[in-house]
């Protein structure tokens, strides 16, 4: 046993004699079967994560003691991080930067029966419904706005001062258990501001605060066929918010009209797919064009927006009609459209029950047709295509553009694309959910290129995991959790609880969870935590007592002193000691 967990059941056991509830709870818990000290030691480092986050992130810098918390802390200072811009500096307190936090605090809260985490966190949804929600119901909160936690104020004007979420998929239900009337009105207001032309469905990533209230569920729809032409850009990692919001809102009060455009909005998207292949797509509609291509096209600016698609602009000349935004199938496209859309679009269908059928079947149909036309089993990666299936390997960039800038390498953008630990995460959920073997023969060679070894080859049958093999990230943990639920075999739970403690002791710095012990600032909405409290539920056999991973994210995107147009990833979360 390392120094580090020698600390931590020390401490614990300081805390067994001097805290005789927390005592008695934890006698409680080592009567589950299986349940071990370390497991317990896991749990417990969880609750003083969260009571450090409580001690240093709580509102200190407003003088009105309200509920909100900082985003993270500086560990050597202990103080705030802060946004920079102009030469101002803000106290960052963002919203949407801290659901997968909430979720740990709900399921903290579950798990012990100590409610102030859970409640703290409900505390903070209730400040901004009565005090920083816009007239029309939005919060301000997601992608361009944060609160100074100095003043109170909301900031925006570093970016584009409008709401955006992009794969952001907030903890509605906790929203829902707080204020109902509020939660409904916000997810209104979303799907207002963000659609700009309901009978096309035309929407947009940026959504104006006060726009007055249209019909909303009451407009009429036209259906229109994909690729038509507009202003809007129809982005999955924008649009799939708004499908999560409305099937969210059905599953709570079964209001008929938010399932009915939820429906629509992801229809758009399998719509758009390939009629051949079923691949794609990220987009269901093409950029109008306002001016005419300039050619020879001499600069990387000749093939943005202005000149239509992006895609048909710099490469149409040589792909054809193939050749759109929507369809392209290369990079982290294959990422954003089958695991943070479909993983997200799994959790939801479960959520849902019957009502959410059709979320399941699509998605599946996609992950199916994934694994048809790009997958390539004795690589473990993607192939880079178009949607049709045409396959780019080895072809040079014809030239420099959108999808190739002037730092880009012309032989080497078309590469495959690694299926790690989330795409295992993803296909586990997808067979617990639909039976299908075909995604658990997938599951199984992901696992195997990735390092594993064998899951079995049917559910729990002829298991031959590699426990020694290197592993450590919270993926991991949730796609062998999904196998578990599938199939009751120990060794998904023993491998779980290994990658677990390697995970501590590899991310857990201080008190909090970094990339590494290097990095100085502590991201209170990293998921690790999440991880272990989820692991901690299945074996109890209580999944259900913590909130599902449904790969929720938190950004802030804008200009920051220094470094132009970035986000907080890179001018925060990854500044590390000199």
């Amino acid at each position: 046993m390392d120094n580090k967990w020698k600390v931590i059941i020390a401490v614990i056991c300081v805390v067994w004699i001097c805290a005789p509830t927390t005592a008695s709870y934890c006698i409680n818990k080592n009567k589950i079967a299986g349940y071990t000290e370390q497991d317990a030691n896991r749990l417990e480092l969880v609750r003083a994560y969260a009571d450090r986050v409580l001690d240093y992130g709580t509102d200190r810098w407003s003088g009105q003691n309200t509920p909100l918390l900082v985003d993270g802390i500086n560990i050597d200072t202990g103080e705030p991080v802060l946004w920079r811009y102009d030469g101002d500096e803000f106290v960052i307190s963002n919203l949407a930067s801290q659901q997968n936090l909430f979720r740990v605090f709900a399921g903290l809260s579950n798990l012990t029966g100590d409610k102030k985490y859970k409640e703290t966190a409900k505390e903070s949804f209730q400040y901004h419904f009565d005090h920083l929600a816009s007239d029309c119901g939005l919060l301000r909160w997601g992608g361009h706005q944060i609160i100074d936690l100095a003043n109170l104020e909301p900031v925006g004007h570093f970016d584009a001062n409008q709401h955006e979420f992009k794969f952001n998929f907030p903890f509605y239900e906790l929203m829902w258990e707080t204020d109902p009337d509020a939660t409904a009105r916000f997810i209104r207001a979303f799907w207002n501001a963000h659609i700009l032309d309901w009978e096309l469905l035309n929407m947009n990533r940026h959504g104006r605060w006060n726009l007055e209230m249209g019909e909303l569920w009451e407009s009429e729809f036209a259906d229109p066929d994909p690729f038509f032409e507009l202003q809007g850009l129809t982005f999955i990692n924008a649009g799939g918010d708004l499908v999560y919001a409305a099937g969210m809102l059905y599953g709570f009060n079964q209001e008929q009209g938010a399932l009915d455009w939820a429906q629509r909005l992801h229809g758009m998207y399998v719509k758009a797919r390939h009629p051949d292949t079923g691949l794609g797509v990220y987009q269901y509609s093409k950029t109008a064009r306002r001016a005419e291509p300039i050619m020879p096209m001499t600069h990387v600016r000749h093939t943005w927006g202005t000149y239509g698609d992006r895609a048909e602009t710099m490469l149409g000349r040589e792909f054809g009609d193939v050749a759109k935004e929507g369809w392209r199938m290369w990079g982290g496209t294959w990422k954003s459209i089958y695991v943070r859309d479909g993983f997200m679009k799994l959790a939801m269908a479960e959520a849902m029950g019957d009502a959410g059928a059709i979320f399941l079947d699509d998605t599946a149909d996609g992950l199916r047709a994934a694994i048809e036309y790009g997958y390539v089993p004795e690589e473990n990666h993607f192939l880079p295509l178009w949607a049709d299936g045409s396959d780019l390997s080895g072809l040079r960039v014809p030239r420099y553009g959108y999808y190739c800038r002037e730092t880009c390498d012309r032989d080497s953008l078309w590469v495959p694309y690694e299926a790690d630990m989330e795409f295992v995460m993803t296909y586990a959920r997808a067979y617990r959910l639909t039976g299908d073997p075909i995604f658990w023969e997938t599951a199984r060679q992901m696992a195997r290129g990735n390092g594993l070894g064998d899951i079995g080859s049917r559910p729990g049958q002829n298991v031959a995991i590699d426990m020694n093999a290197p592993g450590s990230a919270y993926e991991e943990i949730f796609a062998l959790l999904e196998l578990y639920r599938a199939a009751d075999h120990p060794d998904y739970l023993e491998r779980a609880r290994i990658v677990a403690d390697r995970m501590i002791e590899e991310h857990y710095h201080n008190g909090f969870f970094f990339p590494s012990g290097n990095h100085v600032n502590a991201n209170f909405n990293r998921i690790e935590p999440l991880a272990l409290l989820t692991l901690d539920a299945v074996l109890r056999g209580e999944p259900e007592l913590v909130p599902a991973h449904v790969g929720s994210r938190g950004y802030i995107h804008g200009r920051f002193e220094g470094m132009g147009r970035t986000n907080d990833s890179n001018a925060i979360w990854s500044v590390t000691r000199e």
